[in-house]
């Protein structure tokens, strides 16, 4: 569905394994719990997710909310890859 929009929970993912595939540091841990909907990550992207967190690519949004299954904007996008750039891809 390459049509499709991008969760965030699905970005997380894909930037996590990409990250492992090009052997950067994937051993940040951040806790989901800290969210208010933080138990609603998806059972497959909870390593992504917990990763990203971890690593400072995704910080929550207002609310304390972590919104994984909502669909990332593209401001989201951009900050979430410049961080990646900055943080993980050294």
């Amino acid at each position: 569905a390459p049509d499709d929009t991008v969760t965030r929970e699905q970005l997380a993912t894909i930037l996590y394994r990409y990250a492992g595939y090009k052997e950067y540091d994937v051993s940040a841990k951040g806790d989901l719990t800290t969210f208010a909907d933080g138990s609603t990550v998806s059972t497959w992207a909870a390593d992504g997710m917990t990763w990203a967190v971890g690593a400072e690519l995704i910080t929550g949004k207002d609310g304390g909310k972590l919104d994984p299954t909502g669909t990332a904007t593209r401001a989201e996008v951009a900050t979430i890859l410049m961080r990646f750039c900055e943080n993980v891809a050294k």
